[in-house]
């Protein structure tokens, strides 16, 4: 059997709050990035637009800047900033996914008995 690493990255605040950023708020960024709204984004994964609302809302309050650009009707776009934060996001989620796939084998069994000297 081959273990396989899975782990979400999640920034909190000091206070513990709900909201910072998260895989939930990259996934509906990106929904954002692609359909330019975000009610469409929130209805494409199966979320309500006023819990998308919300976790936007708490997101930028606690990191002190915006992360949309809302145009009314016309939708919403990423600020620089969003796209910065989501760009960085990924990365670090890039770069830890890449550090578990190197490192997964050690929990295998050979692996485990051979540092022990068994």
């Amino acid at each position: 059997m081959t273990i396989k690493p899975k782990t979400r990255l999640t920034f909190i605040s000091d206070e513990n709050l709900p909201g910072a950023f998260g895989h939930g708020i990259a996934l509906l960024m990106e929904g954002v990035e692609q359909e330019h709204s975000l009610n469409r984004a929130a209805k494409r994964m199966g979320m309500a637009y006023s819990k998308a609302w919300r976790i936007i809302k708490e997101a930028e309050a606690q990191l002190g800047y915006e992360l949309l650009a809302r145009d009314g009707a016309r939708g919403s776009t990423l600020t620089p900033q969003g796209k910065r934060a989501l760009e960085v996001y990924r990365s670090i989620q890039q770069e830890m996914d890449e550090l578990l796939r190197r490192r997964a084998h050690e929990l295998e069994a050979e692996s485990v008995f051979d540092d022990q000297g068994k």
